[in-house]
């Protein structure tokens, strides 16, 4: 009766934070050292000592998961509440593949960490895909729409070339994928408007 109690009863509100904050001093340390950043490095960032980490994600490729799903999960959120923010759709775009960016150099490694498990693999790759193709194609669409852009340029089309472009990125500091990337927004710019 108490698992079900626990699986029924939702999280306190301080135990998601914790676990965001994990996630997101995992990430950072990716980011910085690679996935095989020590657990020890991670829990020092996030202010907590590693059993607290293997108490949320008991082996490496949890944590991977979990921060790869997470930063899904908030550049999907994002995409709405810029369209709303910014002053303009076109400007709501560019803001979001720039977020997009930040996911993909991260999504290298983690996605090379996770190939050993390509059943695992394409199942996040689907959640990917689902959680943001939509919201890429919202705020597409919306560019469009305001007369910003002139496209016909798919979404995943769109995210493709941005991943393309973002290659390399992690392997080569002198390389910065966001010149590219907005040369690449900039020819999406309707300059007849």
């Amino acid at each position: 009766m108490k698992d079900e109690e626990q699986a029924v009863r939702p999280r306190r509100a301080d135990a998601r934070r914790n676990e965001t904050t994990l996630l997101e001093a995992a990430a950072a340390a990716f980011v910085a050292s690679g996935v095989e950043a020590p657990v020890r490095d991670i829990a020092a960032r996030a202010g907590v000592g590693t059993a607290t980490i293997y108490r949320h994600f008991p082996t490496r490729a949890d944590l991977i998961i979990a921060v790869y799903r997470h930063q899904v999960e908030a550049c999907a959120e994002a995409g709405p509440a810029l369209l709303a923010d910014s002053p303009s759709p076109y400007e709501a775009l560019c803001r979001w593949i720039d977020l997009f960016v930040d996911f993909l150099v991260t999504k290298h490694g983690l996605a090379a960490a996770l190939r050993a498990d390509q059943t695992g693999f394409d199942a996040l790759h689907a959640y990917f895909l689902d959680s943001l193709v939509p919201v890429c194609t919202r705020l597409l669409d919306a560019a469009t729409e305001s007369g910003e852009i002139h496209t016909d340029l798919a979404a995943v089309e769109l995210m493709r070339g941005v991943g393309n472009l973002c290659i390399g990125a992690e392997s080569d500091p002198g390389y910065d994928p966001r010149r590219l990337v907005a040369l690449l927004v900039t020819g999406l710019r309707n300059t007849t408007a």
